[in-house]
């Protein structure tokens, strides 16, 4: 077999080190700043390369969908994600209906470790804005990925839909007397308060996925 080049093995490398540190393949983009690659035509040029030397497969319809074959760590079979959209950790970001979160219309996927899932039914992902929950370790930027439940325990993490704002938020959702308490993972927020009849719990956080620095 033809050796691969310099280019190909810092590719090999730049994965495996992504899916360690991780837990998902990096993206085309991801690979082509981690290695410095002039554009991401060359990348994906030298994907298909890997592909056709057996050292990598590629799920053309999941984003992020690369896995590295041959190496124990990494073989497992990734699981196709749905990826919503954007939910706020900070100040509430308006959608435009509940039917905003129906997996069924969602086109974008990405491929995500089976460790995370751990064989959860309903798991979707979603893209944070805001630094409301860094606390918690959820930085702007990075993708939770959420479990659709209609209900969670105390002081669970969650993707709320506040019914009369038409707002969804990511915060700790408490059950005072007579009122929720949305509770920010942020020393310098303040909780938000609201009605019981205001809440709609849209999904569990079951995992972080950090994006890199």
């Amino acid at each position: 077999m033809k050796k691969l080049s310099d280019k190909q093995r810092r590719i090999m490398k730049y994965i495996d080190r992504f899916l360690g540190e991780k837990g998902y393949p990096p993206s085309i983009r991801d690979i082509q700043r981690g290695c410095d690659i002039s554009s991401t035509s060359v990348v994906d040029y030298n994907l298909n390369i890997l592909e056709d030397r057996g050292m990598i497969n590629r799920h053309a319809d999941v984003s992020r969908g690369i896995q590295l074959l041959n190496k124990s760590s990494t073989t497992e079979r990734l699981v196709a994600v749905p990826v919503i959209g954007m939910i706020a950790a900070g100040v509430p970001i308006p959608v435009p209906t509940p039917d905003t979160w129906d997996v069924a219309a969602v086109s974008d996927t990405m491929g995500v470790s089976p460790e995370f899932t751990k064989g959860k039914e309903d798991v979707y992902a979603l893209r944070v804005k805001g630094m409301s929950m860094i606390d918690a370790l959820i930085n702007d930027g990075d993708i939770v990925l959420m479990q659709h439940v209609s209900s969670i325990e105390n002081g669970q993490m969650a993707a709320v839909w506040l019914k009369a704002e038409k707002e969804v938020t990511l915060k700790k959702v408490y059950v005072e007397t007579d009122r929720i308490r949305l509770q920010p993972a942020n020393s310098q927020m303040q909780p938000f308060y609201t009605s019981l009849d205001n809440v709609e719990i849209q999904g569990k956080v079951i995992a972080v996925l950090r994006q890199m620095d």
